[in-house]
Order: C-alpha cells, then structure tokens, then sequence
C-alpha cells in the first residue's frame, strides 16, 4: 500500500504586493484582515491570533522553512499552494517563484490555480472586480505553460507519477474539455509528464471526470449542509447579519456522504469562520473543536485507504493558514498547536469509538483541558452549551437550493439581481 499523504492548502497572501497596496492600503496583507476579527455573538471565537509562527512574512526563506518543518513534524505532507493567474499575470507568486529558485522549503507542494475574479468583497462574484479572469485558448496554452515550470520541481507532488493540479472552478471555464486537452497537449510537447488534473468541488461541481479531468477534490465548507443557528438564540450583535451553522453537523453531513464512482479525495477543515474578512456579513461553522476535527480527518484517512479508484491514498485539508477565514492548522493563541496534534493523532491512532464519533456529531464536547492527542479511551464528553439545532425545514431548503443554483451558472446569474433585492446574498 502507497503511503498516506495530507496534503494542505496554503495561502500565500501574507506578503505585499503593489497591487494589495493600489486596493487595500499600503503594506496590505493578509494580517491586516485577520486582527481586525471581533465576536459577533456570545461565544465567538475572534480574533484568530497567530502564536509559534507569528505574523509572518513569507518572501523570508526563514518563515517559508518554518512552516515545512512544523508541517512535517505534525504529519502534512505537502501543501497545496493557491496560484493567482489572470490572462498572463501573475499575483502573489513571490514565494513559488523563490522556492523555484532553490530556496526553502524543501517540502512537497502542488498548486491549485485559483481561477476566479478578485473582487473587493472576497467573493468572486462580477461585481465589484479588482482583476478579472479572462479564460480563452490562448490564455489556457500560456497558463499551462507557466504552470509547467513548477512539475519541473523535484518537490513537485506526483500521484503515480504524474504531476498534480487542482483547478477551483471548472464551472466557469468556458469548454472544459476543451481546455483539458490543450493543457495536456502542451505537457505532452515540454515533456513534464501527464498532469493529474483535479477538479475542486466547490460551487455545485459533481463528476469532473465528464470533462476530463482526473479527479475531484472535496473543499470544505463548499458542498455541505449544516443546521443554523439563529442570530438572536445566540445572542448575536444586532446588525450581524451572517450565518452561524454547526461545525458537528456539517461534519456528520460530510461523514454521512454516500461513496461515488469516480475518484474523488475527501477533504476535512479544522474550523471555518471569515468573519475577520467579511465583518458583520460572514459565516462561522460554530462549535469546532480539536477532538472533533480528529475523529472526522481519521475517518476520511480510513476511507481514502480503503478506496480502489484513488491513485494514492491523499486527504486534502481546509488549511494550513486561512487566518482570514479561521482555517488554519498553524498555532492560535487559544488552542497552541493542538490542531496539528490532532492531525497527528488521526494519522496514527486511527478512528474514534463508533459511541464517541456519535456523540460528538450531535455537539457533546470534551473537556476543554483534554489534549488533541490523547487515546480515544481517555475522552469524557459533556453537553455543549448550544445543542445542536434542529436542521429546520427552511434553512435545509436554502443550503440544497443554493447546491442546485451552484451547479447552474446560467440559472445563477439570472437570480442573484432577485436575490439581492430580497437580501438573500450580498
């Protein structure tokens, strides 16, 4: 059997560029978002605080290195670097481009081309553009290109071989397959090998293999359907406007998905709230905890091993530091290093109890002094302060109907001047 890999999705929003500074401010990073957090109700976690690592600046090879050898220490296996590409422009790319240079760190890595607007409201919606995606022929040949540099890479992650890419939106390419073939004509003429092309599921994607990609990788939050807290039951500031749904149920959503009949890796996230970039319009995944995180990554570990159609057995984690997005396995002043304790934990202690995954994923929660690591027979839970909400009638007709609306472009464009008028969206 091939050996397990976990691999993480990395931000590389935390160094200036021109263009963040001609938007956002001067010396605008991705720090600047993340300490601006608040509660936006009673028991809200915010800020989302960096601690062994700091607020660091990743053009330095130091902090680059820092965080492979954390990385590694804990059992990641590679990151999974989101690549900025606009119709030949290239954004945020100073850290891959110094480590193809020969700089640190010398860690597996693969690359997710990001291929949506930046838009000033974190979105990618077509309002509002900062730089805009312009996918064409030519733009699919020289992207490609670019991209081919970086299977060069002796670091370069490789399933059987072959190099692997992950697009986030195939949905809104304009001829997917279209694009599949020229990408793999022009790997064909560098002599890179065959890339392993992935399609991340993240608004409405199914099968990608249709269009020719691969493989599918899940992106956690997209795709799942949770129970909701209203703002008021939770105390929240009065004009929050966001959405607080349960991180249990989202996970028990997740664990409960029926097996497909094409490659797919499953993805997990530790916690997941952009509030510190959306403010009082963001959505949190409410009641996540280390022990859980654990027993839902050891599950998914469990399942990739066993699953025939994967190439390698590969989990995808939601991150390794979306600070902005409270998703990061770096170290938090609140809970130190015990989300990489558990990503440990999971790798080599394998699935919780049956009883204790159960009850977890109804919302009992152990006790706070408990360690991320320790033996599942260790683990005592208690009732969480806010049980579980019932998955009332109207908040799970919302979540499938906006699964539905994701997966039909057309349809979606048409109803979002509706839905905005309703404030549905922003």
């Amino acid at each position: 059997m091939q050996a397990l890999q976990l691999i993480a999705f990395h931000l590389p929003q935390f160094h200036p560029i021109p263009e963040n500074d001609a938007w956002w401010g001067k010396g605008f990073t991705e720090w600047r978002n993340v300490v601006r957090g608040e509660p936006n109700f009673a028991g809200h976690y915010q800020p989302h605080l960096p601690a062994d690592l700091g607020f660091y600046d990743l053009r330095l090879e130091q902090a680059r290195a820092a965080q492979a050898e954390l990385a590694a220490r804990y059992g990641v296996t590679g990151f999974c670097f989101h690549y900025y590409w606009f119709d030949g422009k290239r954004l945020l790319e100073q850290p891959l481009e110094a480590m193809l240079a020969g700089g640190a760190p010398d860690f597996p890595f693969c690359l997710c081309w990001a291929n949506e607007n930046w838009t000033r409201r974190w979105n990618g919606d077509e309002r509002n553009v900062l730089i805009a995606q312009s996918h064409s022929p030519e733009d699919d040949i020289a992207m490609m290109q670019d991209v081919a540099r970086h299977f060069a890479d002796h670091r370069y992650i490789r399933f059987n071989g072959r190099p692997v890419l992950l697009v986030y939106r195939i949905d809104i390419l304009p001829d997917p397959a279209a694009t599949v073939q020229r990408w793999r004509e022009v790997c064909r003429e560098l002599g890179v090998g065959d890339p392993y092309l992935c399609a991340v599921q993240s608004f409405g994607i199914g099968d990608p293999t249709v269009h020719g990609f691969d493989a599918a990788v899940e992106f956690p939050p997209h795709g799942m359907i949770a129970a909701e807290w209203p703002g008021k039951q939770m105390d929240a500031v009065d004009d929050f406007t966001g959405r607080i749904f349960s991180y249990p149920d989202a996970a028990r959503f997740a664990l409960e998905k029926p097996a497909v009949d094409y490659p797919r890796f499953r993805g997990v996230m530790p916690s997941w709230d952009n509030t510190a970039r959306r403010l009082r319009y963001g959505h949190c995944y409410y009641g996540s905890h280390p022990l859980l995180y654990r027993a839902w990554l050891a599950e998914v570990i469990e399942q990739a091993r066993q699953n025939d159609k994967l190439p390698v057995p590969a989990v995808f984690i939601n991150a390794w530091n979306e600070w902005a997005e409270g998703c990061h396995l770096e170290p938090d002043l609140r809970y130190g290093s015990a989300w990489l304790d558990a990503t440990k934990a999971a790798r080599e202690q394998g699935p919780a109890p049956a009883p204790l995954l159960a009850a977890m994923l109804h919302g009992q929660q152990p006790d706070a002094a408990l360690p991320a690591d320790a033996a599942w027979a260790d683990c005592r839970l208690h009732a969480a302060q806010q049980a579980v909400p019932a998955a009332g009638l109207a908040g799970s007709f919302y979540l499938r109907l906006r699964l539905w609306v994701n997966r039909h472009q057309r349809i979606k464009r048409a109803l979002m001047p509706v839905a905005r008028a309703l404030r549905w969206v922003e």
